[in-house]
């Protein structure tokens, strides 16, 4: 075999091999366009539109740390480990993740809304454990005496309703507080309550313009007050809003009890650092002298009356002083007291104190009081 013929040769051969790896190579595909999410500011700050669809949608929440001491916000008389019979008194502490969307879509018959919120919980429970009974067969069975244990304390479906328009329907706070609004700007509202809140509900609110709103809602109400029959528990209400406040007004009534309650708020802003605001509660069925025979579904301070009073003063940007004062018909005493700060932005520290008094007298054999405080922590997103 010569030079020429050889090299003939190795051409026709890498030809044939660059022929078939020609006829095996990879076709690569063109890539899909992205779709982007599209920023919705319809309805506000952080909602973005579902892709595909024109509803836009929203997701936020928070990540709660309480730690709670003393009389009424800490644990009491749980029991030694290592001393049978005795007992000490320990924290409230509960972490909280809680999950919040809201949507919203324009439509023909207006805006169309929905809002949920799930609570997932880990703690104790605060209160006084003196009473250890376990046995189920025993007159004073204590069915809560572990709840001042550690534990994955249930998931809550606090709000999970839908919007069109002015009507609004399914898991909500009854319109008695959440149209009024609620006390006050501290952590523990309640030491005087002003009632209760979870309920199923067909609600309409009407805005009149002019700082002008109405709201009808029939509700299910919880619990024990749920309703015994297909008469729902009723509440109206209006409100006037300006630039330098507000007052608004609800009237309930609870069908299982035939009993009409209402409370009337006024709004101050009084300069823009301060507000001010002050609220009474009258329910046409009292309770002083029988514990059980006045209390429904919304009226559930002691006695007739009550009254609640507060107000926040902002100190600068991060920093603000809530204080909140209630008393009933009972002799129920309440304050409480906080200063709340913004390390950073979502993330708030807030430190309260308060106090409690319950009178003896009445249908109380003893004296209630005490002093308690809370710590919180809260990111929020």
């Amino acid at each position: 075999m010569n030079i020429k013929s050889l090299l003939l040769g190795s051409a026709a051969a890498l030809i044939a091999v660059s022929g078939a790896r020609a006829a095996d190579a990879v076709v690569v595909a063109e890539p899909e366009p992205a779709e982007y999410v599209k920023i919705c500011d319809v309805y506000g700050a952080g909602y973005f539109y579902i892709p595909g669809t024109e509803t836009c949608l929203r997701i936020g929440g928070y990540v709660r740390y309480d730690i709670g001491v003393g009389d009424r916000e800490g644990v009491q008389n749980v029991p030694d480990h290592l001393d049978v019979g005795g007992t000490n008194d320990t924290y409230w502490k509960q972490a909280r993740f809680t999950l919040k969307t809201w949507t919203g879509q324009e439509t023909e018959l207006g805006t169309l809304k929905t809002y949920t919120e799930t609570r997932f919980n880990f703690g104790n429970s605060s209160g006084d454990y003196a009473n250890q009974d376990t046995d189920p067969t025993s007159p004073t069975y204590n069915a809560d005496a572990a709840n001042w244990q550690a534990r994955n304390s249930g998931i809550s479906l606090n709000f999970a309703w839908i919007q069109l328009g002015g009507l609004r329907v399914g898991k909500d706070e009854s319109a008695f507080n959440t149209f009024t609004g609620y006390a006050g700007n501290v952590i523990d509202d309640t030491l005087v309550p002003y009632g209760r809140f979870d309920t199923n509900v067909i609600q309409y609110y009407f805005d009149a313009g002019n700082g002008f709103s109405a709201v009808v809602s029939l509700e299910e109400g919880d619990g024990a007050y749920t309703i015994d029959s297909y008469v729902p528990h009723v509440v109206g209400g209006v409100k006037w809003t300006q630039g330098w406040g507000g007052i608004s007004g609800v009237v309930a009534y609870d069908s299982n009890y035939e009993a009409v309650s209402g409370k009337v708020r006024l709004d101050v802003n009084a300069t823009s650092a301060l507000a001010l605001w002050v609220m009474a509660g009258y329910g046409n069925k009292s309770d002083v002298g029988d514990p059980n025979s006045g209390h429904n579904y919304y009226k559930n301070w002691d006695g007739s009356w009550a009254v609640w009073g507060g107000g926040t003063y902002k100190f600068n940007e991060k920093t603000s002083f809530n204080v909140q004062a209630s008393y009933d018909d009972g002799k129920t005493f309440g304050l409480a007291a906080n200063i709340a700060y913004d390390i950073v932005p979502g993330f708030t520290v807030t430190a309260e104190v308060d106090y409690f008094n319950k009178a003896s007298g009445d249908f109380r054999a003893v004296k209630d009081d005490g002093v308690g405080g809370i710590l919180r922590f809260q990111r929020s997103f």
